[in-house]
């Protein structure tokens, strides 16, 4: 697969539940617009209408619904619409997209929290994606118990990943530090347990050493 042109730029928000990703991708969005750069958010699954439509399917109902491979395969798909009808075209427009959370989030949760191979995933990742990755990625980390603690005091009902067992949770996190490692030109680990004004900085601090925006 060629790759789409990508003046823009991609970066990623990835984490366990309650990491404050969704809070940090507002901040930082904030952050860039207020220097000029055309910034477009979103998220995983979702971002697009098909991709909101899976999103539905995976985020609630019963935490056995579906096995690691049948939850991958949904993913991917709802990836790859979103790539065809948000990301790409923003980027090859010259915008700036900030995402909550990437394929990064499969590889842990399908991966090292439900036990689907990395070359199971890394197949799909390759027919859905291409050769196309992040130019950033942001990996939020927090002790699992703390992160478990605030998303269960959102409510809602996309809980379903939230109710997952605690040492699936705990594989999440690792899975999620072992990818960082893997891939340290790409992946920055924040300390998610802070103020949110000083993670927000500690994250300003490393787009503009990694990216260097205007």
């Amino acid at each position: 697969m060629t790759l789409p042109p990508k003046p823009g730029r991609l970066i990623t928000f990835e984490g366990g539940e309650g990491a404050g990703k969704s809070t940090q991708v507002a901040l930082l969005a904030e952050a860039l617009r207020s220097r000029g750069v055309t910034v477009v958010t979103t998220r995983e699954p979702g971002g697009s209408e098909g991709a909101e439509a899976i999103r539905a399917l995976l985020v609630s109902g019963e935490t056995s619904r579906w096995d690691g491979i049948t939850e991958a395969l949904l993913h991917f798909a709802a990836r790859r619409d979103h790539l065809l009808r948000t990301v790409w075209p923003a980027l090859e427009r010259g915008e700036w997209v900030i995402c909550d959370r990437f394929a990064d989030s499969t590889l842990a949760y399908q991966g090292f929290g439900h036990g689907l191979s990395a070359e199971t995933i890394g197949s799909l990742y390759r027919i859905a994606v291409g050769r196309f990755a992040p130019d950033l990625t942001l990996v939020l980390d927090l002790p699992v118990e703390d992160g478990l603690k605030r998303a269960g005091s959102r409510g809602g009902a996309e809980d379903r990943y939230e109710r997952m067992g605690l040492g699936f949770h705990q594989r999440l996190r690792q899975g999620f530090l072992g990818i960082a490692a893997d891939n340290p030109r790409r992946c920055a680990v924040i300390d998610a347990g802070q103020a949110p004004d000083i993670v927000h900085r500690a994250i300003l601090a490393t787009v503009e050493a990694r990216l260097s925006p205007p």
